[in-house]
């Protein structure tokens, strides 16, 4: 099983709400709201996109990098999880 199939109902709950934020700004132009409120509902949802993609990259890693028996001095785990913190300070 993928790492992404482990995690599918987080992720899908992520997308369902980035789809709600999606949906917001529709409306908020249909309305003509003023920019300075849609441009802070669509950075919200880029932000909202960004941690989803760091989500599935953060498990991608765990996955297929880290020996889930490997113990946590071991230097391919430190290696991980400093990527994994890399990907964090940059997309979320």
């Amino acid at each position: 099983m993928s790492h992404v199939a482990r995690e599918k109902q987080k992720l899908l709950n992520r997308i369902k709400r980035m789809r709600g934020q999606l949906e917001a700004i529709e409306r908020a132009v249909e309305a003509d709201t003023e920019c300075t409120r849609v441009l802070q509902q669509a950075t919200a949802a880029r932000g909202a996109l960004d941690g989803f993609i760091a989500e599935v990259i953060e498990d991608h890693i765990r996955d297929t990098l880290v020996d889930p028996q490997a113990d946590e001095q071991d230097p391919r785990r430190i290696a991980a999880e400093d990527l994994v913190r890399i990907v964090h300070t940059y997309l979320t």
